[in-house]
């Protein structure tokens, strides 16, 4: 079978379930894991956002989308001649990965025929039916049962070792800053599954991203604050928490007094696929740091008034 895979979760769910060897395409932000580099790119972003400014990125995105364009382009010529059978495209968010509609309409326009997989998870358990519908799609049913076994596992191991918590923090975190993004879907429920208390944070599991204002998180006075920007290493994240830094009440509150602020790489939280689990381990060890320890990826956390940190023992 021949895979065209469309956004970098698909391409790391292929490569758990061991059909990297299928995958004939893949986008310019499938970095992982790093085999995935070398294969075929079909689909570019029109700008690359770590060379911007989040400000610069908002104005770009207007621009593209007014005139109701797509921010990414595909190799149509290549998809014509290469013939994938399978092409995974998703339509949660249409700023991170080709929208599943626009795929199909180029696709029809241009007279290829592969079957197109529209994945759209909102929760975790929408993530696990991801993985589930490309193993049915592939016929690797017993590889993903066996990665859904496993990635439960995990999560089950992170809410047995926060359950003796007699306290639960209140943790914030936004993926966009200026303008400020707090991060929907499946963020709110990592949160709570981690050991936060996610009662003030505005969305429930399952909700898309909102748009807020600083006053908002003023208001809610968290005692951890995540930084994730989407689409951001943590370089650019920390050059963009400058803003942050600069908002009046920022010194103030709670979790910059007590240096509970966390710069995390986007990836952990912002592709819907294995590693969302790693995020809730990351997010476990921040929050309840004396109850859970795990094997926290190196370089994946920042806290924005010390060092690197590390997390594992």
């Amino acid at each position: 079978m021949k895979i065209c895979s469309l956004l970098p979760s698909a391409t790391e769910i292929l490569y758990e379930l061991g059909l990297e060897g299928e995958i004939v395409g893949v986008t310019d932000i499938c970095d992982y894991p790093l085999e995935a580099i070398g294969k075929r790119v079909v689909c570019r972003s029109l700008f690359n956002p770590v060379e911007l400014t989040s400000e610069e990125v908002e104005m770009r995105m207007k621009t593209i989308l007014s005139d109701g364009s797509s921010p990414f382009v595909l190799d149509v010529e290549w998809l014509r001649k290469e013939k994938p059978d399978l092409i995974i495209a998703q339509d949660v968010c249409y700023r991170c990965s080709p929208d599943a509609s626009d795929v199909a309409r180029i696709c029809d326009i241009s007279g290829i025929s592969g079957e197109i997989l529209t994945l759209h998870p909102t929760t975790i358990a929408g993530i696990f039916d991801s993985i589930t519908c490309i193993a049915r799609a592939t016929r690797s049913k017993e590889r993903a049962d066996r990665l859904i076994k496993k990635l439960r596992y995990r999560i089950d191991a992170v809410s047995a070792s926060i359950a003796p918590a007699s306290y639960r923090p209140h943790v914030f975190s936004v993926e966009g800053v200026n303008p400020l993004v707090v991060g929907g879907n499946w963020l709110p429920e990592m949160k709570i599954l981690a050991g936060g208390n996610s009662g003030n944070d505005l969305l429930a599991p399952g909700s898309p991203a909102r748009r807020i204002e600083w006053d908002v998180v003023r208001a809610a006075a968290p005692e951890v604050f995540i930084i994730a920007l989407c689409s951001s290493p943590i370089t650019r994240s920390l050059k963009e928490a400058e803003w942050l830094e600069k908002q009046e009440g920022w010194s103030c509150l709670p979790a910059v007094m007590n240096h509970r602020v966390y710069v995390v790489e986007h990836v952990y939280f912002s592709r819907p696929g294995p590693r969302i689990v790693t995020g809730i381990e990351i997010l476990a060890a921040l929050l309840n740091p004396a109850l859970f320890s795990g094997s926290i990826p190196q370089g994946a956390i920042r806290s924005l008034q010390r060092e690197e940190i590390s997390l594992s023992r």
